[in-house]
């Protein structure tokens, strides 16, 4: 996301320029583009800024779900431009469609619904029970210990400074992979303060959920994209905010995949704060096709 040397001010920075929307027009917004990015755009970008356009036309009233299909790889090449439409305004309840284009033609459909604060009955399930992140280690320190054995062609990216630390509780070996039961828990947060502002910490914690999520569903066949001819890519990606919180704070996304199978893999996630409060959900079915 930046050249080696940013402080963690300044990735953060970067993060909360990137998910900003610049107004085009009435519903019309323009995302930015991630300096120095090359390939395809990263998923949670385009989910994060499109939550921030959606985010834009609500007033009195708080994003709880988002629900997106990504019908087409997104180009660093290009900005991209966001048209929300005001399909619903009730009295508890506001719904707005996203649709994100490059070059005219569509590279992802969102849906976003808001409700209006009301109290109501509660239950939630308990938070698993592993180690502090204070006990675990940091995934760029992890990284950095086969820095000498990481391909050529995936260095750069695969080392590069981000703007959310991950401390995963049971570290996968990159270059190794081995079998194991498709679930995995680490914790996460932007590497310094983000605003005040709960609607960016929505973004920034929509942006951070495409992380880790897909890759569950490839552990029981101890396949990484480094190591195998993997192709993968997220096909549609559904986020529930439960409650308030803040993601300059630790929260623990705990994943597990039920089901792999025709060349697609399904995973599901749940974020927890460091009290135990289950504040989000996500689930995604993304592409998990082995090239020969």
């Amino acid at each position: 996301m930046t050249e080696r040397g940013s402080t963690p001010d300044e990735l953060v920075e970067q993060l909360v320029t990137l998910l900003d929307v610049e107004t085009i027009d009435t519903d019309l917004y323009r995302g930015s583009r991630q300096p120095g990015g090359v390939g395809r755009v990263f998923g949670g970008q385009v989910i994060g800024q499109a939550l921030q356009a959606a985010q834009r036309s609500v007033d009195g009233k708080v994003a709880h779900s988002l629900h997106a299909y990504f019908m087409r790889p997104g180009s660093e090449d290009l900005p991209i431009v966001y048209r929300v439409v005001r399909d619903f305004d009730g009295g508890s309840f506001a719904n707005r469609r996203v649709i994100a284009q490059q070059g005219g033609v569509p590279i992802l459909n969102m849906t976003a619904s808001f409700q209006r604060a009301e109290e109501g009955l509660h239950h939630q399930d308990e938070m698993p029970d592993v180690p502090p992140p204070e006990k675990l280690r940091s995934e760029d320190e992890l990284r950095r210990e086969f820095v000498d054995e990481i391909p050529e062609k995936f260095r750069a990216f695969f080392l590069r400074p981000r703007p959310i630390e991950l401390r995963p509780c049971s570290p996968r070996n990159w270059l190794r992979p081995e079998k194991q039961p498709p679930e995995q828990h680490c914790w996460f947060r932007t590497v310094a303060p983000l605003p005040d502002d709960p609607a960016v910490h929505r973004a920034a914690l929509a942006y951070a959920t495409d992380m880790t999520l897909l890759g569950t569903a490839t552990l029981p066949h101890g396949v990484t994209w480094m190591t195998n001819k993997l192709q993968s890519a997220s096909l549609d990606h559904a986020v529930w905010l439960h409650e308030p919180f803040r993601f300059d704070e630790w929260l623990l996304y705990s994943c597990d995949s039920p089901w792999a199978g025709h060349a697609r893999g399904f995973n599901r996630g749940r974020i927890f704060d460091r009290n135990g409060r289950l504040v989000a959900s996500a689930s995604q079915e993304g592409l998990m096709r082995l090239k020969s």
